[in-house]
């Protein structure tokens, strides 16, 4: 019988500044879906917008995802040396008619509230030169399934989303569907927040003709003001005890993790949790708090 396709799975985060709290659930949630399946687990630092890269960061990540015992596989990939392969992408599109330039001022769109109407769809008006391009998306995409939420029925949630900027630099959703096709990505379990935008992405990767990876999407974190951690709002990096960020992350994914584990190495918690999926124990139990769900959730500092 042929052999099943190997999985794999990926964390891409930002090098705009060290992981957070609320990064440490994705990294640990993909990391043991990919290495349960026997997969391989890829490194990639998306910092195809080079404003928003800040020095030492790509490193500082790195120690940090060595500090919790997540080994990955191949060299880390980088996506500010690849802006041919997203120029090609978009050529592609243009050439399907799927994508189309923009003349719209960032003031201007900002008049337009929170979905961008299309203004420039049918054409740039007489005077107007193009400042970005833009991706074609129907009002109505095709349903898709998650992996822990069951079916998504998911409306383009801004309008016709930005491919290439007018800063020069190409969009995070160009890039990282181009990647994760060209890397083989058969899987990707990362944040709630990006929920609303998978059904975008799929349609992108059937533009070009890429396949589509199967999404899990898992809790945030909240600040007490209801707020999300995330880097863009500065929230504080993480630089605790790996072994109380293993035992947080997993109790934030519905585990029940035994007393006798506190204080134990992040490898030992890494290879305790590996071999209870391989007993079949679920990833992320639902019901310990939803993707959009705004709790203050405390974390050991």
């Amino acid at each position: 019988m042929p052999s099943s396709p190997t999985v794999t799975g990926r964390f891409a985060p930002s090098p705009s500044g060290p992981l957070h709290a609320g990064s440490l659930i994705a990294a640990i949630g993909s990391y043991l879906s990919a290495r349960s399946q026997g997969g391989h687990w890829l490194l990639r630092l998306e910092d195809v917008d080079g404003g928003r890269v800040r020095p030492g960061a790509a490193d500082t990540i790195l120690r940090q995802l060595e500090a919790l015992a997540l080994d990955w596989d191949g060299p880390v990939q980088t996506q500010a040396a690849r802006k041919n392969i997203y120029q090609d992408a978009l050529k592609a599109l243009r050439e399907k008619g799927l994508a189309y330039p923009c003349a719209c001022t960032r003031q201007e769109i900002r008049s337009f509230g929170a979905r961008y109407p299309g203004t420039c769809r049918q054409g740039l008006a007489a005077g107007r030169q193009p400042r970005s391009w833009r991706l074609r998306v129907p009002d109505v995409l095709p349903s898709w399934e998650d992996r822990f939420h069951g079916r998504q029925d998911t409306p383009a949630p801004q309008g016709d989303p930005v491919l290439l900027r007018a800063d020069g630099y190409f969009a995070y959703v160009l890039a990282c569907v181009v990647d994760d096709g060209v890397q083989g990505v058969s899987e990707v379990v990362r944040g709630g927040d990006l929920l609303i935008i998978t059904g975008m992405q799929r349609h992108l990767q059937s533009a070009l003709a890429l396949p589509h990876p199967q999404y899990g999407h898992l809790p945030l974190l909240y600040n007490a003001d209801g707020s999300k951690l995330s880097k863009s709002a500065d929230s504080p990096p993480w630089a605790g005890d790996p072994s109380l960020a293993w035992e947080e992350t997993l109790r934030l994914l519905g585990w029940t993790t035994p007393a006798g584990l506190q204080g134990a190495s992040a490898v030992e918690w890494r290879d305790w949790a590996l071999m209870r999926m391989a007993e079949r124990q679920p990833l992320y139990r639902i019901a310990a708090t939803g993707p959009h769900q705004q709790t203050a959730l405390s974390w050991p500092s």
